[in-house]
């Protein structure tokens, strides 16, 4: 087909160009999308010709079946933007393209690239927003949910994987609150999380599953989960976590052999709730000597001067640590290079903090399932960063630790 050009609109056009100069890679890119349509349309159509076996308007006594027309239809393509093509068709309804996926509006790179945004921080509802200026054709919010799904089995696969071939020795419990529509509802749903320790020294995130964290029953299904997964019961020996109702209780239970530590950053959050303002900074610090004294025999020496001082005037805070002090002094049973990491909660705590900061942007996620997704990515990317950081090899000498042991209590 000729294309003639008259020269006023060959002039029109260049004073257009002129300015607005970005008006000409509009004119390519227009240009390349019906090139490409025009292109599958063509390439189709000789697919049909190989279906019939025969050339259009060619006649075959044996096979009544011929050419019956086309149907327009659109498809995006990555780096190029949604196409026009034309979808022939055979009378007998016995053709079916292979060129462009049946009932699929996009192709499959696409597809992937927005499963990496949405896991890189993007909401789907921002994503919907952005698919235009992305890809050359606005998507659903719906539409990006369903292409997210391509993730859900593997997911699953990783969340229910066999745990028999990791020697794990210590496993931090907390749990993280997210909004999550439920139905028609939006319900705050905790999502119960277990990191291992290994003997190597290196951490992995051993389970994520929705429960209720103020339930024991909840927190023994978790652990019975665990298990039936292969975590091996005899060879944990310390389990870390704070004074949720119940946890410590159903942990001893399921882990005979396993010892408690309770996090001590919790613990000094309930003793200084029942201490006057005026005497938090020094209570604080009574209790830091206790906690990061040198031996369990110095720690014990140091909270009986702490009753002795504050029992007279603080007798229902001195009574909260008291309640508590064993727990919190469990990790001197272990190697002392892994004290501090030992001592609270910490190391959970900075993945449920990675958890809030990723769902914080979407506000509400968008069901289990989808909160599962995004979780189990940012638990990988945590197990990438701890392999070069593995428990009991940190180096207590640095300038600014002992500034962020002073502050724990205060910052978290």
């Amino acid at each position: 087909m000729r294309i003639e050009i008259s020269v006023p609109e060959v002039v029109s056009v260049f004073k257009e160009i002129q300015t607005r100069p970005q008006k000409i890679f509009e004119m390519m890119r227009l240009e390349v999308q019906e090139m490409v349509g025009r292109y599958l349309s063509e390439l189709m159509n000789g697919e049909l010709t190989n279906f019939l076996g025969r050339e259009p308007y060619e006649r075959n006594a044996e096979d009544p079946n011929y050419r019956n027309g086309s149907y327009g239809r659109k498809f995006t393509m990555k780096g190029i933007g949604k196409v026009s093509v034309n979808v022939p068709r055979d009378r007998n309804g016995q053709y079916h393209t292979q060129v462009l996926p049946r009932s699929q509006q996009y192709e499959d790179e696409i597809g992937k690239d927005l499963c990496v945004l949405f896991l890189g921080g993007v909401s789907t509802r921002t994503l919907a927003i952005m698919s235009q200026r992305l890809i050359g054709r606005r998507l659903s919010h719906t539409e990006i949910s369903q292409a997210n799904k391509e993730l859900i089995d593997a997911v699953e696969k990783w969340r229910n994987r066999d745990l028999s071939s990791e020697e794990i020795k210590y496993i931090f419990v907390d749990g993280v609150n997210f909004d999550m529509r439920m139905g028609d509802s939006i319900e705050k749903i905790a999502v119960l999380v277990a990191i291992g320790v290994a003997d190597s020294g290196c951490r992995h995130v051993l389970g994520l599953q929705a429960g209720d964290k103020e339930s024991a029953g909840s927190w023994r299904e978790f652990f019975k989960d665990l298990k039936a997964r292969g975590l091996g019961s005899t060879g944990i020996s310390l389990g870390i976590m704070d004074g949720l109702p119940g946890l410590e209780k159903v942990f001893k239970e399921e882990f005979p052999k396993a010892k408690v530590q309770r996090c001590q950053v919790h613990v000094a959050r309930n003793v200084l709730a029942k201490v006057p303002q005026k005497f938090k900074k020094t209570v604080a610090d009574d209790m830091r000597s206790i906690f990061y004294a040198s031996s369990r025999e110095k720690a014990t020496e140091l909270f009986t001067k702490f009753k002795a001082k504050w029992d007279p005037r603080l007798p229902s805070a001195v009574k909260c640590l008291e309640k508590s002090l064993d727990a919190c002094l469990t990790f001197f049973n272990f190697p002392e290079d892994e004290w501090i990491s030992l001592r609270t909660t910490n190391i959970i705590e900075r993945l449920n903090k990675e958890f809030r900061r990723r769902t914080k942007p979407m506000e509400i996620v968008a069901g289990e399932r989808s909160c599962y997704t995004l979780l189990t990515f940012i638990a990988l990317k945590m197990e990438l960063h701890w392999r070069s950081n593995p428990l009991g090899k940190m180096r207590k000498n640095l300038p600014f630790y002992k500034q962020i042991e002073a502050n724990e209590i205060y910052t978290r």
